[in-house]
């Protein structure tokens, strides 16, 4: 059986009628509110893009490297064992501290220090006042580090009076703290700075006073 055809529609006027619904149809779409939610999507991803381009461009114009340590000078005021097995501990150090950053300054928020003997302290943490370090600049720290009877374990009680024996001690002087990096108005985050500072010193048992640095390289310094 032949399919009818239908007829085409033939009467203008009808034929007006039916495109000129179709093009209300598409001017009410047109015309149709966006959805915000989708502008704000839009808007919070080229903020985010623009924010990390520039971000990146400042990072690589400064570039901030980090701060060198090192001791150079130290003396001992008290260094003895006593049983059961404790330590007592009075010290000054002399520590250098060099920026080497020609367009960023550091500011140092908090910073404590402390002595090791053998991966182990034996001076409490001593708090040191915050201070403000200048670009391509050089700060000098004097800190005395204090432990009365800190418990130690006899493996490190015995090591110090051997080394002391020998007449060559080696420390660790440790500094803990944080930092914040700042070029220009620009200033970062507060990051975790861990400096570790291994030092040979000469000294016997008894000496009281300046002791000469058999080796003292340059300290190393985590951010």
């Amino acid at each position: 059986m032949a399919e009818e055809k239908q007829p085409k529609e033939t009467n203008p006027h009808l034929r007006g009628m039916k495109e000129g619904k179709r093009a209300g149809h598409k001017k009410q779409e047109a015309d149709r509110p966006k959805d915000p939610r989708r502008a704000l999507c839009i808007f919070i991803t080229i903020f985010l893009l623009l924010a990390g381009l520039a971000v990146l461009i400042v990072w690589s114009i400064y570039r901030p490297h980090k701060p060198r340590f090192t001791v150079v000078g130290a003396a001992v005021n008290d260094l003895n064992t006593s049983s059961p097995p404790y330590i007592s501990t009075s010290m000054q150090f002399t520590i250098v501290t060099r920026n080497p950053n020609r367009r960023v300054s550091i500011m140092y928020d908090k910073l404590t220090a402390y002595v090791s003997y053998r991966n182990q302290a034996i001076t409490p943490p001593m708090v040191l006042p915050p201070f403000y370090h200048e670009k391509k600049s050089t700060v000098v720290m004097y800190p005395v580090l204090v432990g009365e009877g800190v418990p130690v374990s006899v493996e490190v009680s015995d090591g110090l009076v051997m080394d002391e024996a020998h007449g060559v001690v080696g420390l660790r002087v440790v500094l803990l703290g944080r930092l914040r990096w700042k070029g220009g108005a620009i200033k970062t985050g507060r990051y975790g700075v861990y400096v570790k500072c291994d030092i040979l010193v000469g000294l016997k048992k008894g000496f009281v006073g300046q002791v000469p640095l058999l080796g003292s390289p340059q300290c190393q310094v985590d951010i």
